[in-house]
Protein backbone atom coordinates (compact mmCIF):
# COMPACT_ATOMS: atom_id res chain seq x y z
CA UNK A 1 0.00 0.00 0.00
CA UNK A 2 2.42 2.66 -1.17
CA UNK A 3 2.05 6.18 0.17
CA UNK A 4 2.64 9.24 -1.97
CA UNK A 5 5.37 10.71 0.26
CA UNK A 6 8.21 8.92 2.04
CA UNK A 7 9.84 10.30 5.18
CA UNK A 8 13.61 10.57 4.61
CA UNK A 9 14.82 12.74 7.46
CA UNK A 10 14.19 15.43 10.04
CA UNK A 11 15.96 18.69 10.76
CA UNK A 12 17.37 19.09 14.24
CA UNK A 13 18.92 22.03 16.05
CA UNK A 14 21.03 24.69 14.36
CA UNK A 15 24.79 24.14 14.28
CA UNK A 16 26.83 27.28 14.74
CA UNK A 17 25.84 30.76 13.59
CA UNK A 18 26.18 30.49 9.80
CA UNK A 19 22.93 28.71 9.06
CA UNK A 20 24.04 25.09 9.27
CA UNK A 21 21.56 22.65 10.79
CA UNK A 22 21.66 19.10 12.09
CA UNK A 23 19.79 16.54 10.03
CA UNK A 24 18.86 13.01 11.07
CA UNK A 25 18.79 10.97 7.88
CA UNK A 26 16.52 7.95 7.51
CA UNK A 27 17.99 6.86 4.16
CA UNK A 28 19.95 3.59 3.90
CA UNK A 29 23.12 5.57 3.24
CA UNK A 30 22.69 8.68 5.43
CA UNK A 31 24.56 10.91 2.95
CA UNK A 32 22.16 9.90 0.15
CA UNK A 33 19.58 12.39 1.43
CA UNK A 34 21.76 15.16 -0.03
CA UNK A 35 21.54 13.55 -3.49
CA UNK A 36 17.86 14.37 -3.94
CA UNK A 37 17.33 17.57 -5.94
CA UNK A 38 14.71 18.72 -3.42
CA UNK A 39 13.13 17.43 -0.23
CA UNK A 40 9.77 18.67 1.02
CA UNK A 41 8.21 19.25 4.40
CA UNK A 42 5.44 16.84 5.45
CA UNK A 43 2.69 18.95 3.86
CA UNK A 44 4.59 19.32 0.60
CA UNK A 45 4.22 23.11 0.88
CA UNK A 46 7.92 23.91 1.35
CA UNK A 47 10.89 22.47 -0.48
CA UNK A 48 14.52 22.48 0.55
CA UNK A 49 17.73 21.97 -1.40
CA UNK A 50 20.62 20.56 0.60
CA UNK A 51 23.72 22.21 -0.86
CA UNK A 52 26.33 20.65 1.45
CA UNK A 53 26.41 17.81 3.94
CA UNK A 54 28.96 16.22 6.21
CA UNK A 55 28.53 13.28 8.57
CA UNK A 56 28.71 13.76 12.31
CA UNK A 57 27.90 10.29 13.63
CA UNK A 58 25.94 7.33 12.25
CA UNK A 59 22.80 8.85 10.69
CA UNK A 60 23.36 12.44 11.88
CA UNK A 61 24.61 15.06 9.42
CA UNK A 62 25.42 18.75 9.46
CA UNK A 63 23.89 20.36 6.36
CA UNK A 64 23.66 23.68 4.60
CA UNK A 65 20.30 24.44 3.06
CA UNK A 66 19.88 26.79 0.13
CA UNK A 67 18.58 30.16 1.35
CA UNK A 68 19.43 29.53 5.02
CA UNK A 69 22.36 31.78 5.93
CA UNK A 70 22.15 32.41 9.65
CA UNK A 71 21.25 30.77 12.95
CA UNK A 72 17.83 32.45 13.13
CA UNK A 73 16.80 30.97 9.78
CA UNK A 74 18.23 27.57 10.78
CA UNK A 75 16.23 27.63 14.05
CA UNK A 76 13.01 27.81 12.02
CA UNK A 77 13.84 24.41 10.49
CA UNK A 78 14.10 22.58 13.83
CA UNK A 79 11.79 19.52 13.90
CA UNK A 80 10.72 19.92 10.25
CA UNK A 81 10.25 16.43 8.80
CA UNK A 82 11.55 15.87 5.28
CA UNK A 83 10.00 13.68 2.63
CA UNK A 84 10.24 12.89 -1.06
CA UNK A 85 7.71 11.69 -3.57
CA UNK A 86 7.39 7.89 -3.57
CA UNK A 87 8.01 7.77 -7.32
CA UNK A 88 11.42 9.44 -6.82
CA UNK A 89 12.71 6.36 -4.98
CA UNK A 90 14.42 3.60 -6.93
CA UNK A 91 12.63 0.26 -7.00
CA UNK A 92 13.46 -1.94 -4.03
CA UNK A 93 15.63 -4.97 -4.67
CA UNK A 94 14.18 -8.46 -4.47
CA UNK A 95 13.34 -9.33 -0.86
CA UNK A 96 13.81 -5.69 0.17
CA UNK A 97 10.92 -3.42 1.05
CA UNK A 98 10.39 0.21 1.87
CA UNK A 99 8.89 0.44 5.35
CA UNK A 100 6.14 2.70 4.04
CA UNK A 101 5.01 -0.04 1.64
CA UNK A 102 4.52 -2.47 4.53
CA UNK A 103 2.33 -0.21 6.65
CA UNK A 104 -1.32 -1.25 6.63
CA UNK A 105 -0.71 -4.68 5.09
CA UNK A 106 -2.79 -7.53 6.52
CA UNK A 107 -0.77 -9.96 8.59
CA UNK A 108 -2.18 -13.47 8.38
CA UNK A 109 -1.08 -17.02 8.97
CA UNK A 110 -0.76 -19.58 6.16
CA UNK A 111 -4.25 -20.89 6.95
CA UNK A 112 -5.70 -17.39 6.47
CA UNK A 113 -6.16 -16.43 10.12
CA UNK A 114 -5.98 -12.64 10.36
CA UNK A 115 -3.54 -11.49 13.04
CA UNK A 116 -4.02 -7.78 12.35
CA UNK A 117 -2.46 -5.07 10.24
CA UNK A 118 1.10 -3.78 10.21
CA UNK A 119 1.02 -0.55 12.21
CA UNK A 120 4.75 0.19 12.24
CA UNK A 121 8.16 -1.16 11.36
CA UNK A 122 10.48 -0.64 14.31
CA UNK A 123 14.22 -1.05 14.64
CA UNK A 124 16.06 -0.74 17.93
CA UNK A 125 19.40 -1.84 16.49
CA UNK A 126 19.01 -5.62 16.22
CA UNK A 127 16.89 -5.74 13.07
CA UNK A 128 13.43 -4.75 11.90
CA UNK A 129 10.39 -5.64 13.99
CA UNK A 130 6.83 -5.63 12.68
CA UNK A 131 4.30 -4.03 15.02
CA UNK A 132 1.05 -5.82 14.18
CA UNK A 133 -2.17 -4.31 15.50
CA UNK A 134 -5.04 -6.81 15.92
CA UNK A 135 -8.70 -5.78 16.03
CA UNK A 136 -8.74 -6.62 19.74
CA UNK A 137 -5.99 -7.29 22.22
CA UNK A 138 -2.42 -6.14 22.43
CA UNK A 139 -0.13 -5.50 19.50
CA UNK A 140 2.19 -8.28 18.37
CA UNK A 141 5.87 -7.49 17.89
CA UNK A 142 7.48 -9.99 15.54
CA UNK A 143 10.92 -10.02 13.94
CA UNK A 144 10.84 -9.17 10.25
CA UNK A 145 12.86 -12.18 9.16
CA UNK A 146 12.36 -14.66 6.33
CA UNK A 147 11.62 -17.38 8.90
CA UNK A 148 8.79 -15.46 10.60
CA UNK A 149 7.58 -13.58 7.49
CA UNK A 150 8.21 -15.94 4.57
CA UNK A 151 5.86 -14.14 2.15
CA UNK A 152 5.36 -10.44 1.48
CA UNK A 153 2.73 -9.93 -1.20
CA UNK A 154 2.40 -6.19 -1.79
CA UNK A 155 -0.02 -6.69 -4.69
CA UNK A 156 -2.42 -8.66 -2.46
CA UNK A 157 -1.88 -6.28 0.46
CA UNK A 158 -0.71 -8.96 2.90
CA UNK A 159 2.15 -10.72 4.58
CA UNK A 160 2.15 -14.35 5.65
CA UNK A 161 3.34 -14.86 9.21
CA UNK A 162 4.70 -18.04 10.73
CA UNK A 163 4.86 -16.89 14.34
CA UNK A 164 6.88 -18.69 16.95
CA UNK A 165 4.54 -20.99 18.90
CA UNK A 166 5.01 -19.13 22.17
CA UNK A 167 3.94 -15.80 20.65
CA UNK A 168 0.36 -16.43 19.54
CA UNK A 169 -2.21 -16.96 22.27
CA UNK A 170 -5.36 -18.69 21.06
CA UNK A 171 -8.85 -18.04 22.44
CA UNK A 172 -8.69 -21.43 24.20
CA UNK A 173 -5.37 -20.46 25.84
CA UNK A 174 -6.84 -17.15 27.00
CA UNK A 175 -9.96 -18.87 28.40
CA UNK A 176 -7.72 -21.28 30.37
CA UNK A 177 -6.05 -18.31 32.13
CA UNK A 178 -9.34 -17.00 33.52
Amino acid sequence: MPTSRILVGIFGAPHGVRGEVRLKSFTGDPMAIADYPRVMDESGARSFKIVAARPVKDDMLIVRVEGVGDRTAAEKLTHVSLSIAREDLPPADEDEFYHADLLGLRAETRDGTLLGNIAAVLNFGAGDILDIRPDIGENLLLPFTKKVVPIVDLAAGRVIIEPPEDIIVTEEDAAGDA
